[in-house]
């Protein structure tokens, strides 16, 4: 089988492009827009340093297309400028650049089109008890979210009029070594050894590891179940505090707590206008993912536990 992985050079795409070449039976094209040391550098792989605009109007290599996409390129918060307009940047990055590739697989006999969302689709928060699930209604909040949910529509659009499969998939924060955004920012937090304010929270939050995930997206990639479906997945679902405490175990670091009434802790960040970070900390974001569990056959290689050692021995 031969697969094509864009955004072949970033965090998750290295751990899939990496998990790939590790499998027998499996060739890889992988699309990055820039070459330096994180690339994937075995036989089997083939590199295109290119945009996807530039990508889709080169020759097919030896006239073949790929089997499969999985496109993980994307328009991240840190690459917007302030002077920008955000919404269309990301309209632009997230979706019509999506479309433009999904468009050329379907010309080109490309079998089936994995696209990572992201699980903002559905919101930033759940109540107690409540899980987000496939069947969970759509509520973005932010630029970044609407892109996503706009392209997963334009998908579904061109996966039926031009006979594409196409298999969406919304993680919510993935971690690992390496990982860019808020998992890096609790590193940093936790290894200035201050104490954090986080004792008495008793959230609910779910994550994925970057190795969980790689698998899940090939299991998308190549098993005929995951054709036309929407997959909303983790591997673990922790408090904040129970998060903080595994982390620092496996940094080898003194973890201090302390409580303090989350209106008092709300107040400076509300002064600040900065609530969204504080609401990943505090507020609930459960996933239940069973449907992916059982359709793609899909059990999480390592346990947060194991899987956060496994990150910072790695770094």
């Amino acid at each position: 089988m031969h697969l094509l992985v864009t955004g072949a050079n970033g965090f998750i795409g290295r751990c899939v492009c990496s998990a790939v070449s590790a499998r027998e039976g499996f060739s890889l094209t992988a699309l990055s827009r820039r070459w330096d040391s994180h690339c994937i550098d075995y036989p089997s792989v083939h590199h295109i340093t290119a945009d996807i605009e530039t990508f889709i109007s080169l020759p097919l290599r030896r006239g073949q297309p790929p089997d499969a996409v999985i496109h993980l390129a994307a328009c991240a918060h840190k690459t917007i400028q302030p002077t920008c307009d955000e919404l269309a940047v990301f309209r632009y990055a997230n979706r019509d650049v999506t479309l433009l590739l999904a468009r050329w697989a379907a010309s080109n006999g490309v079998r089936r089109f994995v696209y990572v969302s992201s699980i903002a689709v559905n919101g930033n928060t759940t109540v107690p008890g409540q899980l987000i699930n496939e069947s969970s209604p759509a509520a973005p909040r932010n630029a970044y979210a609407i892109s996503k949910l706009e392209a997963e529509e334009g998908l579904r659009d061109i996966g039926a009029k031009m006979g594409l499969e196409i298999c969406i998939v919304r993680p919510p924060l993935v971690y690992g070594p390496m990982a860019p955004g808020n998992f890096c920012k609790l590193v940093k937090l936790l290894q200035a050894g201050i104490p954090l304010p986080f004792a008495s929270l008793q959230n609910r939050r779910s994550f994925i590891y970057v190795e969980n995930l790689a698998d899940a997206l090939i299991r998308c990639a190549t098993q005929p179940e995951a054709a036309n479906e929407l997959f909303v997945i983790c591997d673990s679902t922790v408090s904040t505090p129970e998060l903080l405490r595994m982390m620092a175990a496996a940094m080898g670091l003194t973890l201090r707590l302390f409580p303090l009434p989350l209106p008092i802790l709300r107040f400076p960040f509300t002064l600040a206008r900065r609530t969204e970070i504080l609401d990943k900390l505090t507020c609930n974001l459960e996933i239940d993912a069973s449907h992916a569990r059982h359709v793609l056959r899909w059990r999480p290689h390592l346990s947060m536990k194991e899987a956060l050692l496994k990150t910072f021995v790695s770094k």
